[in-house]
């Protein structure tokens, strides 16, 4: 493809070069650069691109976008000078890969909580209603049947324009997929058109990022602020930014909340082996648990019925599905022991888990083990040791991934928010022997609470991942 075909969306305040130059590639890693590339040189928080300019041209590089450019120039290569690369990254790969998005039912759901289960579900039961579907989660990305490992909630806006692409290849016709604030702030989604928004809720989480809770609900609004006309945007009217979310947005606007809303839902029997809701006037029985699946499960449908199936028909799938892997999965020991893993690492996901468990933990004990991540918010640790402390009859504090952080600093920031840190709490730094001590001082009917990392497989420490599962502990150990 041309140059000239990749730049007609975006604003550019300089070029130098041959804008008939023939682009086979695009990067945003010089190591990945070749014949026939293009190089966006991001200025990332630790990363400048604009350093490797020379690195990707020796590689065969034949253009550059750039936010400087190069007081060194290089004959046969072309340079887009723009005011920010990350805001154009998505519109020239969109371009490049012929605009998938226009091609398929994209359905973005965004909000701190209930994210990937709600993206994970729609792709279950769309799948289950005869459709290709493609997924974008934080757990793992499908194109139909076939399954792509992921690092980020959101893939960089190349990687997904590229998805997008095999997606429509492998001629699917829906999309869901989580939008994290991350990705809607720098960029990632540019050049993507959504059919659809779903607005979970929104709680403490990602200031390390975002700093304020202002600048953080914002990224959230400007995901709706740029829908079409054509498109709908489902909101959580409880939550207190449920309204105000899509304020100034020009899609077709649809609530869901308790007793309340377009799609109102009303719990009508709760257990340890799932709900019963009524959505308006339809009677959904669910395997998942907990007035926060609740509302999970009314978004859900929400969106199917506005994407146009029949409500029967949602009901007679919705209702078989267990929802996404690490979320609330019970895992039952030979001597009755419960084991719970869940990937409830914010103050709110973890209060909302532990009031679920207590609902029905009858007589006995709920051990919550957990920690929390290193680089990251600091100031939720403090809240969720409250929490936990709370909502829990002994708590065995250890370490999640404590990246480049001192581990034992970590602890010490969520033991500092619970009040009786002797008689009922226990530090285990060693993850593996948290889970253990656990289940050792459990009985039968007692319920371990492995929280924070959910379906993750890892564990990260000063950089390096090693294999690690809570669900694989907690069942050697149960």
């Amino acid at each position: 493809m041309k140059l000239k075909d990749l730049i007609s969306d975006i604003h550019i305040l300089h070029t130098e070069g041959d804008l008939e130059v023939e682009i086979t590639h695009l990067t945003l890693d010089s190591r990945t650069a070749g014949l026939g590339s293009m190089f966006f040189a991001v200025r990332g928080a630790k990363i400048d691109g604009h350093n490797f300019i020379d690195e990707v041209i020796t590689h065969g590089g034949v253009a550059v976008v750039c936010e400087d450019i190069p007081e060194n120039t290089y004959e046969g290569v072309t340079y887009i000078k723009v005011s920010k690369v990350n805001d154009v990254v998505g519109l020239m790969a969109s371009a490049f890969f012929g605009h998938p998005s226009l091609n398929l039912n994209i359905v973005g759901v965004t909000g701190t909580n209930g994210k990937t289960t709600i993206a994970t579900m729609l792709f279950d039961l769309f799948e289950k209603l005869g459709e290709k579907v493609g997924l974008i989660s934080t757990v793992e990305n499908k194109i139909g049947s076939n399954i792509i490992p992921t690092s980020h909630t959101t893939p960089n806006a190349l990687l997904l324009q590229e998805y997008f692409h095999k997606m429509v290849e492998a001629g699917c016709k829906y999309v869901f997929m989580e939008v994290s604030s991350h990705a809607v702030d720098q960029g990632r989604i540019n050049g993507t058109t959504f059919k659809g928004a779903i607005f979970t809720n929104l709680t403490q989480d990602h200031l390390d990022y975002h700093k304020t809770m202002e600048h953080y609900a914002e990224a959230k609004k400007s995901f709706f602020s740029r829908l079409s006309p054509e498109a709908f945007a489902i909101t959580n009217i409880d939550d207190p930014r449920g309204l105000w979310m899509t304020n100034d947005s020009k899609a077709v606007i649809k609530t869901y909340g308790e007793n309340q809303g377009d799609f109102a839902f009303t719990l009508v029997d709760s257990s340890s082996l799932g709900m019963k809701i009524r959505i308006n006037d339809s009677l959904l029985s669910s395997m998942l648990v907990g007035k926060f699946n609740a509302y999970n499960l009314t978004a859900i449908f929400a969106s199917a019925v506005l994407l146009g199936k029949p409500i029967e028909n949602i009901l007679g799938v919705l209702g078989n599905l267990t929802g996404a892997r690490g979320r609330m999965e019970k895992i039952i020991g030979p001597t009755g022991k419960i084991g719970i893993v869940d990937y409830s690492h914010t103050p709110d996901a973890l209060k909302n888990a532990l009031e679920t468990i207590n609902g029905f933990k009858s007589n006995h004990k709920i051990i919550t083990v957990f920690g929390a991540g290193g680089d990251r918010d600091k100031t939720k640790r403090p809240i969720m040791g409250e929490i936990a402390e709370k909502l829990s009859d002994f708590v065995v504090v250890t370490t999640d991934n404590p990246r480049s952080e001192d581990p034992q600093k970590i602890i010490e920031d969520i033991i500092s928010g619970i009040s009786d840190s002797k008689t009922r709490t226990k530090v285990v730094s060693d993850r593996d022997e948290a889970i253990k001590a656990a289940v050792d001082m459990a009985r039968s009917g007692d319920i371990i609470f492995v929280a924070g990392k959910g379906h993750e497989d890892y564990q990260d420490v000063n950089g390096v991942k090693t294999h690690f599962s809570d669900k694989e502990v907690l069942r050697k150990y149960l």
